[in-house]
């Protein structure tokens, strides 16, 4: 349905910007003194199913409305592309041969369909007629409540709207008053960007939109919208309804909303789909969307506004309080945005990175709930038919990003859709290996979908640097590990994460070969970069590149401990060792550098945003400064030659490399870098365009600022940068199942207490010299660091001097 245009005549405000007036207290606050003129200046709002943009604008606020689910298309063919399998040898041929383009061209023919598209589900419109100068005017999103307000005066009458997103109940619910009695008036519509919907009537103060999406919206734009498959398959159904309830004045609809008169209204807004699961079609297999949003409905109407806002407020707050961080008083009180752009011309503000902190730790509570869909490239907020790169999961970085920051900064439950995606994955990825290649195991490549697509991507036409990309598994399978060594839960390590990860080595098995000795991938690429060999030669594949055999290192690394800890597999364990040892040894090159490809070439692009070699550095545990130090000063020569640029993700990424490298000034430097020129009015991060990896990254890269423990060590304070002279952060989560609180001055731990929630032994790096209150601790001075070891009992508190 094209956009309904309301025959609606909106006056013409003046907005007196001389009389706006500040919030209160702006304390973890994103405030404005003006409305949203466009996407990157709104405000999102979520509960891991549901969201919602907020513009807070005066007279037609505009809401965008997503839906998790909401996706093109149906369950993925698994066997696209029937003939695949041949072309492989022929690949690995010509690759021996140093044919690299000649591969890259054999390559397009083991490639299929490209992702689905995650989708908007439409706009509401509430339209208010004022004659009169607006005054006071004022919007905010509050991270500690996850409300977001909007308020302004209009000759002598105060308006005010607020917006949440509520878990408990699953609709989006918006109060709005106005000071004077019987003053609100005004008309709530509704619209989508997809034809064919309609809208009714249902009641004298509810409406509903229904709707049905095309079947196939393909990531790459390029490629037309279809409504029906190739065998009458038709695209998921959606629907919302939007309710008013008054407590005065009158509320009719004509279809839509129209309040007249009234001075408190309540709107609850539902929202649903008929997606039932990565392999049912939702439009013959789908579940009845229609009685999903009455029921949400229903399930509200009689509550009351405060009973409600007051549940939400605690269900979110159970996560956001976990973890909080002081490196400033925070005392400038001003808008978000001007603080931004001051912040991009020198003004130092502490205040807004601890902001920018826990509005990245307010975006993954909002987007990845348990029991809804994986955080996209977008996270949930999304509002174009056509979004770049279909909005989907990207596997060679970007989804596994999304993720970097939950375990360690309070947030582990909000991983279960990244490991149901991953369930998924294994179960198409297994097909996948078996029709594209005849091997064993579960593959995943380039990019996916919430139908859980696993083929190389491509249609045929892709350059095989992204679209043939073949270790999304073994990565994926990385995230099942660290969920274990965060929590110790290790019957979720038996049941869930242990045979997937042996299904993702299963295929590394035979993905790899062996030459000259040592396994290599074959074909091999390093997302997204292109190479210059010793003729000249531009190439995109070849054999075992860095980050390959950094990542099934990674993979067998990590089974080989799993196995030891549930005491299995002693004979496949043994393998996987054998097996990881054998991997082509990474390399240093002639300048110093970490070498990408299989010899020490030239990059086309020397400051390339991927730096996918440095894997095993970050997020693996490969290469460190303490137990690798000649690779670890390979790794900080490639990020010098890489340089500081890049989009804003690839600064995200940076700053945890840096971190890694315990180079604390050059992690800040990075994300000063990040936060000056690849940050969004609204902080939301950019690509360009908005991407929200970038936001995921940076707080992650925070996180291993002031905590690390991937070396199985709690590092306090390991890459502390001068900026942060003072501060205390509370919360912070240890491999291990340690919860830690470290407050510093001038630079050095003053104090620190950890909570152990296993009872595992507990080792600290410090430097200086530490004391232990509970427990006998020893202590050793380990070339510049101390050392300090000591047991402790599962529940127990121990406080560090």
């Amino acid at each position: 349905m094209k956009n309904y245009v309301i025959g609606l005549f909106i006056a013409l405000f003046s907005l007196n910007a001389g009389s706006i007036c500040a919030e209160e207290s702006n304390s973890l606050k994103l405030w404005y003194k003006k409305p949203a003129t466009r996407f990157e200046e709104a405000l999102p709002l979520g509960n891991g199913r549901l969201g919602v943009m907020t513009y807070g604008r005066v007279d037609d606020e505009l809401l965008n409305l997503n839906e998790g689910t909401f996706w093109s298309g149906g369950p993925t063919n698994t066997n696209p592309t029937p003939d695949a399998i041949k072309y492989l040898p022929t690949v690995r041929e010509e690759l021996f041969k140093g044919h690299w383009s000649e591969a890259s061209k054999v390559l397009h023919h083991i490639q299929g369909p490209n992702s689905q598209s995650y989708l908007p589900i439409g706009d509401l419109h509430i339209r208010q007629q004022f004659k009169g100068e607006v005054s006071n005017y004022y919007r905010d999103l509050d991270l500690n409540t996850a409300v977001s307000t909007t308020r302004f005066t209009v000759d002598g009458v105060t308006y005010s709207r607020e917006l949440f997103v509520s878990a408990p109940k699953q609709v989006v619910v918006m109060k709005l008053h106005a000071s004077k009695t019987g003053a609100l008036n005004f008309e709530v519509s509704g619209d989508t960007q997809f034809e064919g919907a309609a809208i009714k009537s249902i009641s004298p103060n509810e409406f509903v939109l229904r709707g049905q999406a095309p079947y196939r919206v393909n990531s790459e734009a390029r490629f037309p919208i279809e409504d029906v498959g190739p065998h009458g398959e038709k695209g998921m159904r959606y629907e919302y309804r939007v309710k008013a309830v008054a407590t005065d004045g009158t509320v009719t609809t004509n279809p839509f909303v129209v309040v007249e008169n009234a001075t408190d209204v309540t709107l609850y807004i539902s929202i649903a789909t008929s997606f039932n699961g990565y392999d049912k079609r939702p439009d013959t297999e789908g579940v009845d969307e229609d009685s999903l949003t009455n029921k949400y409905v229903e399930g509200v109407q009689n509550i009351d506004y405060n009973q409600l806002k007051t549940e939400h407020v605690a269900d979110y707050r159970k996560y956001f309080s976990r973890v909080s961080l002081e490196i400033a008083n925070d005392t400038i009180n001003q808008p978000i945005d001007v603080r931004l752009n001051n912040y991009a011309n020198g003004t130092n503000d502490p205040g807004l990175e601890q902001t920018y902190f826990q509005f990245g730790r307010y975006l993954l509570i909002s987007c990845s709930r348990p029991g809804g869909t994986a955080a996209n490239l977008q996270g949930l907020w999304n509002i174009k038919k056509r979004p770049s790169w279909g909005c989907n999961y990207t596997t060679n970085i970007n989804l596994e990003m999304n993720y970097w920051p939950a375990e360690e900064l309070g947030l582990s439950e909000l991983t279960e859709p990244l490991l149901h995606q991953i369930k998924n994955l294994s179960v198409t990825g297994t097909q996948i290996a078996k029709n594209f290649y005849n091997m064993s195991g579960w593959a995943v490549h380039h990019n996916s979908d919430i139908w859980a697509l696993a083929n190389p991507v491509g249609e045929h036409q892709g350059d095989p640097k992204w679209a043939n990309w073949a270790m999304g598994s073994p990565w994926l399978s990385q995230h099942l590990y660290e969920h274990y060594r965060f929590t110790q839960d290790k019957n979720y390590l038996k049941e869930t994460a242990y045979p997937l990860m042996k299904g993702a080595a299963e295929f590394c098995k035979d993905w790899m070969i062996k030459k000259d000795g040592y396994y290599v991938t074959a074909p091999s690429t390093s997302p997204e970069n292109v190479y210059l060999d010793e003729s000249g030669n531009q190439g995109v594949v070849t054999i075992a590149s860095a980050m390959d055999r950094e990542i099934i290192w990674d993979l067998l690394n990590n089974l080989a401990e799993a196995s030891t800890l549930l005491n299995v597999d002693a004979t496949l364990r043994e393998q996987w060792i054998n097996m990881r040892d054998s991997i082509y040894p990474l390399q240093i090159g002639k300048a110093g550098n970490l070498v990408e490809w299989y010899k020490d070439w030239k990059d086309q692009d020397p400051q390339h945003r991927h730096v996918s070699h440095l894997f095993g550095l970050h997020p693996g545990r490969e290469i460190s400064p303490f137990t690798t130090p000649e690779l670890a000063a390979a790794c900080k020569k490639t990020l010098d030659i890489r340089g500081d640029g890049g989009t804003g993700w690839s600064k995200a990424w940076k700053i945890n490399f840096q971190a890694r490298l315990l180079d604390g000034n050059h992690s800040y430097k990075m994300l000063h870098e990040l936060l000056s020129k690849s940050t969004l009015p609204d902080l939301f991060d950019t690509h360009p365009p908005f991407q929200i990896d970038g936001n995921f990254g940076a707080i992650s890269g925070i996180g291993e600022m002031l905590l690390q423990s991937h070396l199985g060590e709690l590092h306090l304070l390991p890459a502390l940068p001068d900026a942060w002279k003072d501060g205390k952060v509370k919360g912070l989560c240890a491999r291990g199942a340690f919860v830690v609180d470290i407050e510093w001055r001038n630079h050095l731990i003053s104090s620190a207490m950890i909570v152990s929630n296993n009872g595992n032994e507990c080792v600290l790096r410090t430097n200086r010299k530490v004391s232990v209150k509970g427990a006998s601790a020893r202590s050793i001075k380990k070339g510049e660091y101390y050392l300090t070891m000591f047991k402790t009992q599962k529940g127990k508190t121990y406080l560090i001097r």
